[in-house]
């Protein structure tokens, strides 16, 4: 109730003071349109259903976590390719008033070619009717600039939001995808610091009485009084409040559980801190950044329940680090080429094994395994592993080369090394007719632990700006895969989701990319 006050008293008193006159609208938007094509990737395409690769009667007892031991990918020839032609548009306006305020709408309807074409081709039939109306309102926000005479901006509504290099605050969820926050952002900016704060809804349950909601706010400074240094910290918290329940006994049995300290789950609060120093020296740049997480991890912990047992862990918590390094070097010669050495860490954690003793004992309540949680990244480390931006729990090398050959032409090239960080203990098994088959799956505690190596990618790209507006952008990368992959560990939805198929073939990624502004 307090957080709906103080947003409608805060609200009400911009309102109130921004007293203006339309001076000038602007129309603008943006048109993308990109082909994919994956190849002995997925089992049902990104988003498709899951594949069991252990059933639960393998794993007893264990605290595997709420997808089970399910992947989408299956690393194999086996099974068909995918492909997809995307197609975003944008519109947007953009109206200017007197004293520094203006107002920003913008609509957007993302596609994939075929989804709503009208006619059967077979009988001529019109199905106009059956497509999805699925423009929506991407942007809508009021932004007040220089209040009250200091360098001091407000903007409230639904807006993009971008936290330094989007490293976990980003305006986008892929290269095409974009994303946006229900918030309230204060922004204080000279030439020297930039100070940000915001406020957004996340999730809105809208439960009487309970705080159930989703909310997700935080601070984040930069200061650039040195010449090659630029400094930013940051601190972010997500809270959810939803109230989480394993059971709803009768009083005596709750009050037992209250006893014995069961079913106890807090509101989720994870909070990030974090720091990142960049800059250039001559033909040198860097980029360092370093996070830690920590908080109540209940929302994840509700997900371990180990088969046959009722519940999860109400004590979960976030503990982790993670940090992204690039160091490059611009040389001056014909093309420009930059070349550049870097790597990422994102620490994971996989309390899914069981000792004998752990076993043994009946009344056993199994950890949650809680990796770092990249909230809402940007660029993807890996074009064929990670589309969705959720992977945790692994480590990455990189290096690589752009080069430009032309004033319209850019190149780059990318070989990166993956590996996991704490690997999956799958059970104890040998292979017959290519499967693996447990020698004891009653004996969860017998296992052997999967391979670190997830493989090596290469990704060489080409992008053609035929004007200030329009630029036509060609890639493909390949992943020599490892043995971790047909092992499987769990790299996916943070940590929470199993990455191992059916075999360890290489894979593909192929896209052509093209976008006009205007």
């Amino acid at each position: 109730m307090w957080k709906r006050i103080a947003f409608l008293t805060l609200f009400g008193g911009i309102a109130s003071t921004a007293i203006a006159d339309l001076q000038n609208v602007d129309v603008g938007g943006e048109l993308r349109i990109r082909a994919r094509y994956w190849n002995d990737t997925y089992v049902n395409g990104p988003a498709g259903p899951s594949e069991i690769r252990i059933p639960d009667f393998f794993v007893p007892r264990r605290p595997i976590g709420p997808f089970g031991v399910s992947s989408r990918y299956d690393w194999s020839s086996d099974e068909p390719d995918f492909q997809i032609v995307e197609q975003r548009t944008r519109l947007n306006v953009n109206a200017d008033f007197t004293n520094e305020v203006r107002a920003f709408i913008e609509l957007e309807s993302y596609d994939w070619w075929g989804e709503d074409f009208r006619s059967d081709y077979v009988t001529g039939a019109d199905s106009r009717a059956n497509t999805n109306n699925d423009v929506e309102i991407y942007q809508a926000y009021i932004e007040a600039s220089e209040m009250f005479g200091y360098p001091v901006r407000l903007r409230i509504g639904r807006q993009e939001l971008k936290m330094g290099k989007g490293w976990l605050v980003d305006d986008i969820t892929t290269a095409i995808w974009g994303r946006s926050f229900d918030a309230i952002r204060l922004t204080y900016s000279t030439d020297v610091v930039d100070v940000d704060a915001w406020y957004s809804k996340y999730v809105e349950r809208g439960i009487n009485e309970q705080d159930g909601d989703v909310d997700f706010m935080g601070l984040y400074a930069t200061c650039r009084a040195l010449e090659y240094l630029n400094t930013s910290l940051y601190w972010m918290w997500i809270r959810d409040g939803q109230s989480l329940n394993d059971t709803n006994f009768i009083a005596p049995i709750e009050w037992l559980e209250d006893l014995f300290n069961l079913d106890d789950y807090d509101p989720t609060s994870m909070h990030t801190v974090g720091a990142r120093l960049w800059g250039e020296a001559g033909a040198l740049d860097y980029d360092l950044e370093l996070a830690y997480q920590f908080g109540d991890a209940d929302a994840v912990g509700f997900g371990f329940k180990p088969v046959g047992q009722i519940y999860g862990d109400d004590g979960a918590e976030y503990d982790a680090w993670a940090a992204d390094v690039e160091v490059g070097y611009s040389i001056d010669m014909a093309w420009q080429p930059r070349v550049f050495i870097g790597g990422a860490y994102f620490q994971g954690e996989d309390n899914r094994d069981l000792t004998f003793l752990e076993w043994a004992y009946p009344f056993y309540q199994p950890d949650a395994s809680v990796s770092f949680n990249r909230m809402f990244p940007g660029k993807p480390y890996s074009l064929v592993l990670e589309i969705g931006q959720d992977m945790s729990n692994f480590y990455q090398v990189r290096t690589g080369v752009t080069v430009h050959p032309s004033e319209a032409v850019s190149a780059g090239l990318t070989v990166a090394y993956f590996g996991v960080d704490e690997p999956f203990d799958a059970p104890a098994s040998f292979v017959l007719g290519g499967f693996k088959v447990p020698l004891a799956p009653a004996l969860s505690f017998w296992t052997e632990e999967s391979d670190e190596e997830i493989g090596t990618s290469a990704h060489l790209w080409l992008q053609y700006d035929y004007s200030e507006d329009w630029y036509i952008k060609v890639g493909w990368e390949h992943l020599f895969t490892g043995e971790g992959l047909e092992d499987g560990s769990f790299n996916h939805l943070y940590g929470l989701e199993f990455s191992g198929g059916r075999g360890n073939d290489d894979a593909d990624y192929v896209y052509v990319d093209t976008g006009l502004k205007f």
